[in-house]
């Protein structure tokens, strides 16, 4: 099975070398051809240039150079388009994920499942910053989306090719990959995995994360019972604030028929018309919903980063330049 390792990196300049050669050592001992894809997403610190020359020593290395920073998921997806491999692993590259549990959970690849999901149950991270907010936010996924997952934070992950191919990654939803691919009908397994302290930096991510995690939430429970018609939920709100208006309007008509009650101070009269006024709104919503949905399985392949040059042989430079992401020829042996 030949496998494609892809890391993002932003500003690690002082574990970047020691990353590689990690990662590296776990390549040589692979059984079959692998290949790294290091995503550079617009560092200022030397990153660029120090990933430059570890791709000039070992042509199995590949380094995918953003205009600017545009984020992990955005990282993420230029590498999964890039990468040519079967399997298709995903690594952080701060140092913290073990690249020795990479061949674990290869193993467990082989075994019939599509995406094996890492799990950092002895996570080395600040309790009340780091480790508590996860733990909150997991617990509420899992409940909210139906989908039993320990750490939905990791970033080491592998996949099946075909798996990667249908993840469309936008935002900050490269955490919810588990997910996605699990809504698509992928099989799934979480399994146990190292963590380490982090050596060098500080990490990209605060308390903040949880908002974000939060809003993404939302999104991701849409489109997981919403997303291919819209109009099917909002319809169904419109549907009933419709009904509760009408019901209260005529109440209101018969209180003034039958007992001579101002309409003008009864307020059911306001509180039905309000209710129609929303329901007006659920169903443009709606509306607006499906004609977006339409689009998006028609649009023409626009994508959420800009690369300004990719370091390396493995792929066609003219596709390149296309926006079309092809390999030129398959994957290197380890030498």
């Amino acid at each position: 099975m030949r496998v494609s390792i892809i890391v993002p990196m932003f500003n690690e300049v002082e574990s970047a070398l020691l990353v590689v050669q990690e990662i590296v050592a776990v390549m040589d001992g692979l059984p079959g051809p692998s290949e790294l894809i290091l995503v550079d997403d617009g560092s200022t610190d030397g990153t660029a240039r120090l990933l430059d020359q570890l791709a000039a020593n070992d042509s199995r290395l590949v380094v995918v150079h953003f205009r600017r920073n545009f984020g992990q998921t955005a990282a993420l997806q230029a590498g999964l388009e890039i990468a040519s491999g079967e399997a298709i692993v995903l690594l952080d590259g701060d140092g913290q994920n073990d690249p020795r549990d990479i061949p674990r959970l290869l193993d467990r690849l082989a075994e019939g499942y599509d995406l094996v999901h890492g799990w950092r149950r002895q996570r080395q991270d600040k309790w009340l910053t780091r480790k508590l907010p996860s733990r909150v936010a997991n617990w509420l996924i899992s409940r909210v989306t139906r989908f039993p997952i320990h750490d939905l934070g990791c970033t080491l992950k592998v996949m099946r090719r075909e798996i990667a191919e249908e993840l469309e990654l936008y935002g900050e939803m490269h955490r919810f990959i588990p997910i996605l691919a699990h809504w698509r009908g992928a099989r799934c397994v979480e399994m146990e995995t190292h963590h380490r302290e982090r050596r060098f930096g500080e990490s990209k991510y605060g308390l903040s994360r949880t908002v974000r995690v939060l809003l993404d939430l939302l999104t991701v429970k849409y489109m997981l019972d919403h997303f291919s018609s819209p109009m099917r939920w909002f319809g169904g709100a419109g549907l009933g604030f419709v009904l509760a208006g009408t019901s209260m309007l005529m109440v209101s008509l018969m209180m003034k028929a039958g007992y001579g009650v101002d309409m003008t101070d009864n307020p059911l009269l306001l509180i039905g018309a309000f209710m129609c006024l929303i329901s007006i709104q659920l169903f443009s919503i709606g509306l607006l919903g499906e004609v977006n949905t339409r689009m998006y399985y028609q649009r023409d392949g626009k994508r959420p980063f800009a690369i300004r040059r990719v370091v390396g042989q493995c792929f066609d430079t003219e596709r390149h330049k296309a926006g079309t992401y092809v390999p030129k020829e398959p994957v290197r042996q380890a030498a």
